[in-house]
């Protein structure tokens, strides 16, 4: 818990505009074919105007697809 605190602790950028959010999402999700759940993430980043989405999934999952945003993998292969 304490790793959780402190990551989130340092977070200076908080995607909190949810329609623009929910709009970027479908768009994400019609295009890519991304499940309701990546696409609201992706679209939280895109929102923030973020560099880079890193996540845990693997190169072969829809999301890397995503051209708005570069997408990066730290999945193991």
């Amino acid at each position: 818990m304490e790793f959780y605190n402190t990551f989130f602790d340092d977070v200076s950028i908080w995607a909190t505009d949810l329609n623009t959010i929910i709009k970027i999402a479908e768009g994400i999700a019609k295009n890519y074919g991304l499940a309701a759940m990546d696409a609201l993430h992706i679209a939280a980043a895109i929102s923030i105007n973020a560099d880079e989405f890193i996540t845990t999934e693997k190169v072969t999952k829809p999301m890397h697809r995503v051209s708005e945003i570069r997408v990066i993998s730290i999945a193991s292969s």
